[in-house]
Parts: C-alpha cells; sequence; structure tokens
C-alpha cells in the first residue's frame, strides 16, 4: 500500500501531514537502525544514534545511562522550560533486536550474523523520533513531553532497570504511552484494551532427580525420563481441571533435556524441562505455580525420584488503566477514524515489559496495523524474514504526538 492510500485513509491530523513531509528520512533512520541490530543493554550504536538524532531535531534535553543505554529526551511545551516543566506526559519506545539470523535480502538487512530487529523495535524507534522532531518544531502542548528510548525489551527486563535507576523520580510523568506494530492487524488500524493488554510472563524449569542406569536393567534405576514424561502430560490438565473456564492462561514445556543422544542404553540420573506459563491474573498466577509445584513433587515422589521446581516471575501482565485506554482509543479516532479503531482488542498472550511502568503509571499500550487489508503478514513478528513497515512510520509518529497534545492541550486564546 503506497503512502497516499494509506494518507487517504485518515480522519484527519495536522500532526501526520507535519510528519508526512519527512517522512523518507524516518525511513532511511530505520533502515539504518535495521542494518545495525544490538541485544539488549549492547545497544551503543542505537543509543549514540539516537542521541544524535535527538539534538538534530532540537529537543531541550537529552539524558543517557538510565537503564545503561536508555535514553530520555524532554521537549517543553510553549511557555515551559526546566524551571517550570508543568505535567508531564511520557512516550515509550524499545531498542533492542532478537539474536535470530536475518534471511530476508533487502538493501538494510542485518549487517551482524545471527541478530536482527525481528521485532520491530527498529521502527518503534523511529517513530518516537518523528514525535521528537514534530513535537520540538511546534511545541502545541502545555507541559512537558518526556521521550523515553527504552534498551532490553526482549527478556532483559529494560523498563525495570530505567526505573531502577529513576526515570520517573526525575521525570515525574502524570501518563505514560506506549505502541508495538502487529503485522497480523490491517494496515493503519490502532487497537487498544481497557485492563489486560499482554500477559504476564513466567520461566518454569523443573528438574527431576532419579538414579540412572543401564537401559537393559531398567529395574535397578529410577528412570528420570519416564517422571518427566508423566509430569508433562499431567501438566496439562492443570489450565483444563484446575482453573475456571472463565480464566484464561497457558502453561507449555517447550524442551526437555536428559541423557546422551549416543548413548542409547544409559538411562540418565537426572532430566529437565523448561516452559513458561502466561496469565492475566495475580491470583492466577499464584495458583498455577502452587499446583505445578505439588504435582511435580508428587509425581516424581511417588515413582521413587525427586523433582524441584524453579518458577521465575519474568513479567508481569501488562494492564491499562481504563481511562487512559478510552483517552488512546479517542485520539486514535480523530486521527484514523473511528471505524478504524479496535476500542476491544483480544489481549494477548506475548510478554512486554511496558507491563513494569504501568505498575507505578496510569497509561495504555497500543496496537498499530502494518499488515494487509485481510490482516495477513507479510510476516510474523519474530521471525527471520520479519521487516517493519516502514508506511506507517508517520500515523505511529503523529499518534505518539497527538497523545501529548490532547493529553496537554493549550489553553484557547
Amino acid at each position: 500500500m503506497s503512502g497516499l492510500s494509506l494518507q487517504s485513509t485518515l480522519a484527519h491530523g495536522r500532526a501526520f501531514a507535519y510528519i508526512a513531509a519527512f517522512h523518507p528520512e524516518l525511513t532511511a533512520f530505520r533502515r539504518d537502525l535495521h542494518a545495525h541490530p544490538e541485544l539488549g543493554f549492547e545497544e551503543v550504536y542505537t543509543s549514540g544514534r539516537v542521541i544524535e538524532g535527538l539534538k538534530v531535531c532540537g529537543v531541550d534535553a537529552v539524558h543517557t545511562g538510565l537503564g545503561k543505554t536508555g535514553v530520555v529526551a524532554l521537549v517543553y511545551g510553549r511557555g515551559f522550560s526546566a524551571q517550570n516543566p508543568g505535567r508531564m506526559i511520557g512516550l515509550r519506545a524499545d531498542m533492542d533486536a532478537l539474536p535470530l539470523p536475518e534471511l530476508g535480502d533487502m538493501a538494510w538487512k542485518s549487517c551482524k550474523p545471527g541478530l536482527m530487529h525481528a521485532c520491530g523495535h527498529d521502527g518503534h524507534t523511529a517513530m518516537l523520533m518523528g514525535a521528537a522532531r514534530y513535537l520540538a518544531e511546534t511545541r502545541h502542548f502545555a507541559g512537558t513531553a518526556v521521550l523515553i528510548f527504552q534498551p532490553g525489551e526482549e527478556g532483559y527486563a529494560g523498563a525495570r532497570a530505567m526505573m531502577q535507576d529513576g526515570l520517573f523520580e526525575r521525570f515525574p510523568c502524570e501518563k505514560v504511552f506506549a505502541q508495538h506494530n502487529a503485522p497480523d492487524v490491517p494496515l493503519g488500524v490502532v487497537g487498544v484494551t481497557p485492563g489486560p493488554m499482554q500477559a504476564a510472563v513466567d520461566r518454569i524449569e523443573i528438574r527431576i532427580i532419579g538414579k540412572g542406569g543401564h537401559g537393559a536393567r531398567p529395574h535397578q534405576t529410577v528412570d528420570p525420563v519416564l517422571v518427566a514424561g508423566h509430569i508433562i502430560t499431567a501438566a496439562q490438565s492443570i489450565v483444563s481441571r484446575n482453573l475456571s473456564a472463565f480464566d484464561q492462561a497457558v502453561l507449555s514445556i517447550c524442551a526437555m533435556h536428559a541423557g546422551n543422544p549416543l548413548a542409547m542404553s544409559v538411562i540418565p540420573g537426572e532430566a529437565t524441562l523448561v516452559g513458561t506459563v502466561r496469565t492475566y491474573s495475580e491470583v492466577i498466577q499464584q495458583q498455577i505455580e502452587d499446583r505445578l509445584t505439588l504435582l511435580c513433587t508428587s509425581i516424581a515422589q511417588g515413582m521413587g525420584a525427586s523433582a524441584q521446581v524453579n518458577y521465575e516471575r519474568v513479567y508481569p501482565a501488562t494492564v491499562n488503566t481504563v481511562a487512559e485506554a478510552h483517552f488512546v482509543a479517542d485520539v486514535a479516532a480523530q486521527l484514523v477514524g473511528k471505524d478504524k479503531v479496535w476500542r476491544n482488542m483480544m489481549p494477548s498472550m506475548g510478554g512486554e515489559d511496558f507491563s513494569f511502568m504501568l505498575q507505578v503509571v496510569p497509561g495504555a499500550y497500543m496496537r498499530i496495523g502494518q499488515g494487509l487489508p485481510d490482516g495477513a503478514g507479510p510476516h510474523p513478528l519474530h521471525n527471520s524474514r520479519y521487516d517493519f513497515n516502514d508506511e506507517i512510520l508517520p500515523l505511529g509518529a503523529a499518534l505518539h504526538a497527538s497523545l501529548v497534545e490532547h493529553a496537554l492541550p493549550l489553553m484557547a486564546a
């Protein structure tokens, strides 16, 4: 879909029209980031390009070193300053890439073997940069825009690291917003929902300790592989038989490690299972942890083995506050039209460390469609052939900027 066709779908938008004028520059910036992917807390090149771009944009202040490689920029609205910042609204974009080999053949393909921007964080960074330029050049708001360029979203809890470095103490935001591209949502659609938007992410590791021996004499062993098989099967009963049908949860055993594939006749002494649990409710989360621990230890004990369950809570659920979710939907409707706003978008079982920010500051996490009209790809997130759709750069930047302008309106003359 061309830029003109996307623009024709927009209902209103001073910000979009303004930002669309430098769409080629945003595209070049995004593709440069794509070509130089970096993992969490290693975003040295990326944060350097962000700092350089922010200075060119004319923001009022750039703060570095929050969460190691995180960057925060401040833009003051008309009549506001460092001495009088007024109310603050936060906008967040993530910057890190993934440890995946890139299989695409575009000119801006990753130059680092085994690393690529497979989740579109390069695009998120470029959209916030576009908002930074627009806000700095127009300043059509009353207060301070806090632009948060966050490292380490992909499993490193970069949001928490920035908060531990005093993010919201130094920049006390009244509200905070973030957006994520969605290849499975039609181009130009904005989706949000009050309440849970992304699931809590838990990691489970189950270590089963038995007694190894010869495969021809299993009666002299305590086979941990057999115990693991029973645990794998029984674990599937937790969601289906211990939770209400109205509760939402996923429990997946994703890996098993035991023995040596070259030793066909050796029963190992240990086996390890690794998996994940996804939930929206802390009550359900605790119920699963308790039930899984009891089930694993009991099954192992009943078969003469022992089991140790390590249940790690990685990210909490991403829960939008109700008022801010409605606010996002209302602002988006003025930008793209009511028919292109999904106000009750189905939550995802994927995780997101923006959840840490929403635990302390009201706000909302939204998705912006970049797919085909039928909601199809071309390629999903975390896929080796994924690429961000540059078509939505002005729209995402305009949505960021519009949230600030509507949250911090100038007084009528």
